[in-house]
């Protein structure tokens, strides 16, 4: 990701660990930052870290679905997830992270939702989890072009659904 999208995903991230934390009294939050790797970090190292490299997102899919499985049993935490992406990943990499998603994480979630930070086209990432979002309810995604998007989509994600 370059410094521009770096920043407008910190902006969302940020925005979401306001409403949760404020929103919710028992929240866990799991920081994971990639690139060719992934790692649990803390909220610093998250939101200021400089790191840049290659990017294989099926570690981060991988990594989550590990501390779900150690960490936050099914039955007794909801696990909610928000990635964001400037969609760039080695394209043998994002039919991996759409079975992850498929036979892994969405199964566990209650929520998934991914969001695309580009103005460019949609690369295999988008196109592979597009196909995810007609048949799992609890998977959402978006598209945020620039820093003016971020509170409209973050509103369609997150709004309050009607009972």
């Amino acid at each position: 990701m370059d410094q521009a999208t770096k920043d407008i995903a910190k902006r969302f991230y940020v925005l979401l660990y306001l409403f949760l934390t404020r929103t919710y009294e028992n929240v866990e939050v799991v920081f994971i930052r990639h690139h060719t790797q992934a790692k649990e970090v803390d909220e610093h190292e998250f939101f200021y870290s400089q790191e840049t490299g290659g990017t294989i997102v099926s570690s981060a899919l991988k990594l989550m679905n590990e501390i779900v499985q150690d960490r936050y049993p099914v039955g007794q935490w909801n696990i909610y997830a928000a990635q964001a992406s400037d969609g760039d990943n080695w394209a043998d990499d994002s039919p991996r992270c759409r079975d992850l998603l498929v036979n892994k994480l969405l199964p566990n979630c209650q929520y998934y939702s991914y969001i695309e930070i580009t103005r460019r086209s949609h690369q295999t990432l988008w196109h592979e989890y597009e196909k995810l979002s007609e048949a799992f309810p609890n998977f959402a995604m978006k598209n945020i072009r620039s820093v003016e998007d971020i509170f409209p989509v973050f509103r369609e994600l997150f709004q309050k659904e009607n009972a």
